[in-house]
Parts: structure tokens; sequence; C-alpha cells
């Protein structure tokens, strides 16, 4: 593995979770961590990507990935304070 996740635009909430918002990106890390605890790795903040990688219209954002934990600026979304209290206890 070298990279995996869900984009969440910061402050973007719902409950359910819904995609997009920071309690899916915080589920999909949950469940995945727990398929994949022995081998976790993640992108710590969102990346630029070509435009021409991802489909036009299918994720917000204008060719911005919003995988990471924290923002580009590196303020931490939910998920960056679900990963610390998960490694806090293993």
């Amino acid at each position: 593995m070298t990279e995996f996740g869900t984009d969440s635009i910061p402050g973007t909430h719902a409950q359910p979770p819904e995609m997009w918002t920071e309690e899916y990106q915080v589920e999909y890390l949950r469940r995945y961590l727990d398929t994949a605890a022995a081998r976790p790795s993640w992108r710590g903040c969102r990346c630029g990507t070509s435009p021409t990688s991802r489909r036009a219209g299918h994720e917000p954002g204008g060719g911005m990935n919003f995988k990471g934990a924290f923002t580009r600026d590196r303020r931490p979304k939910m998920a960056a304070h679900f990963l610390r209290s998960r490694w806090r206890t293993q």
C-alpha cells in the first residue's frame, strides 16, 4: 500500500456521513485501518493533481484532492483528530 483515503471538504458535515463530509472521511479511515492495521500509510495533506487525471465534474476543488487529514495550510480536519486518538491507543 502506498496511500489511501477519501476526499472531505474542510468544514463540510452531515449525519449520517455523506460523501465529501469530514464524518465520511473519518468513517472511511476507521474501516480501512481496521482492515489494514498492519500496514497503515497515508498522505498528511491535500495535494494538487492533474486536471486530466480526474473525470471532469467528478470532484469538487478544481484539480485538488482532499484526502489528507490536514488542509493545505496544515489545519487539522476531523480525520487528523481521529488518527491521533487511534494511534495513541496502539
